[in-house]
């Protein structure tokens, strides 16, 4: 005695094997317009290796975040650093993002930095964000990476 849809089950399986494959159609990349913008000169001093490694870049998960009272431009970020205990930083970023639009998101930090204190709280690093100028205005962009990526990979 067979169990009841078991005979189903195996004639929908065939089925779907023997359905011809569908492609998907060809996604075209986003054309962007980079017309009009700047973008600052790179510097001419030369950095080496060893000073270079010091920095320790880690990705960090956005738990939490929130305009920091009586800051225009202070967003005070909750992370996870991948170590359990959950990391500050505070970034001057409001002008360009909403707190809600950020929480969830995978960024890129700098996390060896030493504390900062900043309108009465501790920063322990710092987000990296791209900055250019488009058509004279000034364009931020948060680095934001694969939300693949675990909290506390190192970044090379």
């Amino acid at each position: 005695m067979k169990p009841i849809g078991v005979q189903k089950k195996a004639e929908a399986a065939q089925a779907a094997a023997e359905a011809p494959v569908q492609e998907a159609a060809p996604v075209e990349p986003e054309k962007i317009d980079f017309t009009g913008v700047e973008i600052e000169p790179l510097f001419k001093d030369f950095v080496d290796f060893e000073t270079f490694s010091k920095s320790d870049f880690r990705a960090v998960k956005v738990l939490a975040c929130e305009a920091v009272p009586k800051s225009k431009k202070l967003l005070k970020f909750t992370l996870d650093d991948g170590t359990g205990t959950e990391r500050t930083i505070l970034s001057g970023i409001h002008s360009y993002y909403e707190p809600e639009q950020l929480i969830g998101k995978t960024c890129v930090a700098i996390t060896n930095l030493p504390p900062r204190a900043m309108m009465g709280l501790e920063s322990c690093g710092m987000l990296l964000s791209a900055v250019h100028k488009k058509d004279g205005e000034e364009r931020l962009n948060l680095l934001m990476v694969d939300p693949h990526i675990p909290a506390g990979a190192k970044l090379y």
